[in-house]
């Protein structure tokens, strides 16, 4: 049974406003609250219908955090996190009781990571695929094994695999089981956790290209958290960059890969490999360490390794303002210094 393309309907699907997450530290026999590792600190973005917004940054700025918090599948500390649902009805996921977010899990869903850790061994295909079925009311087997031998032939597997376990399967296929699994209740949301960096180079573009065909077939929107900015440019509309807990950039991919305006987004930009011998990258230098988000410096998180820090920016905390329209950057100097692009910090110097 072939799919349907799906109109995809104009304006926002999500939108996150303050999200944090602080996670306790305790000390001593009497378990004493002595601290908060702040590891979303305030993150406020909005997603399209139809598009994909790519969360980028170091291990552990908290991109993940952030994803997991919209989901609930961890709870945040505050803020909120409107999604709206099939029924163009808006809901603060935060605030959903379990049966009502119990419901919202068929409108959201997630691709993990490691496409080896998040299949169950001991069951097969039409289990682990069909699981959400039998959760959410589809009792029948020969009806779910239906649906899966249908949701397998759009992810590019053969409906007999269905009788497999996942060992028999390499991680390229491991992945489209996972990408299977998260379609299968028709999601308007869809989280991919890093889904390609597990796997590899030569099965990446394949899934990339399987995920951009699925979006504009079935309608879906993506969140798409990922370090690897090459993978970003191809698939996302529009890029955050996150340091520490906050977003520190936002604006469309082209746009913050040609013109970015915040420092730490230059930086990351100037390690993006070229694949062409004939291009020599100008590697921009980090002194120092990320900031310990459990005791991060005062003013702008980044000064203490920005390059064009001034003791200003050690006094201030820069709020994330728009500079030009669809271009927001947390920086005090963002209009003042002129940073490069992809194309300009990979010169033709040989």
């Amino acid at each position: 049974m072939a799919e349907t393309k799906t109109e995809t309907k104009t304006g926002n699907i999500l939108e996150v406003n303050n999200l944090v997450k602080y996670f306790p530290i305790q000390k001593g026999f009497l378990k004493r609250h002595v601290g908060d590792v702040r590891a979303v600190d305030d993150v406020s973005f909005t997603i399209e219908n139809g598009e994909t917004l790519a969360l980028v940054g170091e291990s552990g700025c908290g991109k993940t955090t952030t994803s997991r918090c919209i989901l609930r599948a961890i709870e945040p500390t505050s803020g909120e996190v409107n999604f709206v649902t099939k029924d163009d009805q808006t809901v603060d996921v935060t605030q959903l009781g379990k049966e009502a977010l119990r419901e919202l899990r068929q409108d959201m869903q997630m691709i993990f990571q490691d496409p080896f850790s998040s299949l169950n061994p001991r069951m097969m295909l039409l289990d682990i695929v069909g699981e959400p079925l039998l959760v959410h009311g589809m009792k029948s087997r020969s009806d779910r094994a239906d649906r899966v031998a249908e949701l397998l032939r759009l992810v590019g597997l053969r409906p007999e695999y269905m009788r497999r376990f996942p060992h028999a399967f390499s991680g390229g296929e491991r992945q489209r089981i996972g990408i299977a699994r998260a379609l299968a209740l028709n999601p308007r949301l869809v989280v991919a956790d890093e889904p390609v960096s597990a796997l590899d180079v030569s099965v990446q573009a394949a899934v990339i290209n399987l995920l951009e065909d699925l979006q504009e077939q079935l309608g879906l929107t993506y969140l798409f958290v990922a370090h690897d900015l090459s993978v970003v440019r191809h698939i996302a509309d529009r890029t955050a960059v996150m340091y520490v807990g906050k977003i520190v950039e936002l604006a469309d991919t082209e746009e913050l890969f040609e013109n970015p305006r915040h420092p730490y987004t230059a930086a990351l930009l100037s390690a993006v490999p070229i694949p062409d011998p004939r291009f020599k990258a100008s590697r921009i230098p980090l002194e120092g360490e990320v900031a310990n988000p459990a005791a991060p410096p005062s003013g702008c998180y980044f000064h203490p390794r920005c390059p064009h820090a001034t003791d200003q920016c050690a006094i201030d905390t820069p709020q994330l303002e728009e500079i030009s329209p669809g271009h927001w950057v947390s920086c005090l100097r963002a209009k003042e210094i002129d940073l490069a692009g992809l194309q300009a910090s990979h010169g033709m110097e040989k």
